[in-house]
């Protein structure tokens, strides 16, 4: 597969013989299982000993002459830890069950759960089809409802000699997408409804990936900036993600 190389404005240099995996047939069911295997998963559960940290073990006895029991007062059985007492009289609470006040909580979220697997083959599958989407058309406008009746020339490679500044990539992308430049900038917007009161208050889309090669200081804003060797499924997922590449960079990916 070909690739084609822009310079700093924009202008044309000629083509590129990409990697060999960017011609790997693109398989999104191992894209999506080792996009879900990847997930970092934070625990959400109460602490094993909620509810559970009394001395109230077991059930109140009601056998006739039973010390500490509750033989003919008309008391359930349920667990009970002593407030005070005075000889043989005592002043209970419950505690322990779920129906009591400070009590342990019902079908609460479990710590463990069942990790994910995929096999170390089906690994390299998805990792290669996730950068073939990249380099494919059909996708890239799946993804971009915007871009759909643009002609696009994915994927472009970036023939960089320096740095580059922030203000030279918006015009070279105004050069590539035209007036729909801004789906490859990162946009940031307050949400609407209820979502600001409960830690979603802002929307911010992905924008584009910038690839280059580790031994290249790049800073760009509005953008992602990523070394070759880092790149994860989860960057380039949901398949079709408008991608950059350097020329470095993709020595590195070879």
């Amino acid at each position: 597969m070909k690739g084609q190389i822009v310079d700093i404005t924009g202008a044309k240099k000629g083509e590129v013989t990409l990697p060999t995996l960017f011609d790997t047939r693109v398989r999104e069911d191992l894209v999506q299982k080792f996009y879900e295997v990847s997930k970092i998963y934070a625990s959400y559960a109460p602490s094993p000993t909620a509810g559970r940290r009394h001395s109230a073990s077991g059930t109140i006895s009601h056998l006739r002459h039973d010390w500490k029991g509750h033989y003919g007062k008309g008391i359930a059985r349920v667990p009970r830890k002593a407030m005070w007492r005075r000889g043989e009289q005592f002043y209970w609470v419950g505690a322990e069950i779920n129906m009591a006040r400070g009590g342990r909580a019902v079908h609460t979220p479990r710590l463990k759960y069942r990790p994910l697997k995929i096999n170390e083959r089906e690994q390299t599958i998805a990792v290669n089809s996730a950068f073939a989407a990249t380099a494919l058309k059909n996708y890239v406008s799946k993804r971009y409802e915007r871009l759909k009746n643009v002609e696009l020339n994915v994927p472009v490679v970036l023939s960089l000699t320096g740095s580059i500044k922030t203000k030279q990539f918006i015009e070279l992308l105004r050069k590539l997408y035209g007036e729909n430049y801004l789906v490859a900038l990162q946009q940031k917007s307050m949400r609407t409804g209820k979502g600001k009161m409960r830690g979603r208050t802002y929307k911010k889309n992905s924008g584009l990936l910038f690839v280059k090669s580790e031994k290249e200081k790049i800073s760009i804003k509005g953008v992602d900036v990523i070394n070759a060797r880092d790149v994860t499924v989860a960057d380039l997922y949901p398949l079709g993600r408008l991608t950059l590449y350097t020329e470095n960079s993709l020595k590195e990916i070879k």
